[in-house]
């Protein structure tokens, strides 16, 4: 196995060791209201949001464009040589 799949096992181990040690009940509030649910649940609620925030930060972002596609100068290919005069004079 790789070195990724047993640590996303072991942290899957651990969290759910965490999970099923608490579930007594707790108070929870939030602005005004006062919630009265099991620490488990909660748990799994933060567990879940904390997953879906993870996964949209950590997805790659698409490449923007602004315009159309780049325009290919030479199609054909034929000529090799993408020096300027300029760059062809400094190495020379």
């Amino acid at each position: 196995m790789r070195i990724k799949t047993i640590i996303i096992i072991l942290i899957t181990v651990l969290f759910t060791v965490v999970l099923m040690q608490n579930t007594g009940r707790v108070t929870f509030s939030f602005l005004w209201a006062d919630f009265s649910i099991s620490k488990l649940t909660m748990l799994l609620i933060v567990a879940v949001v904390a997953f879906i925030i993870g996964v949209l930060v950590g997805r790659p972002n698409k490449v923007k464009r602004l315009g159309g596609d780049p325009i290919d100068e030479n199609p054909d290919h034929t000529n090799p040589n993408t020096l300027s005069d300029e760059d062809r004079e400094y190495i020379n």
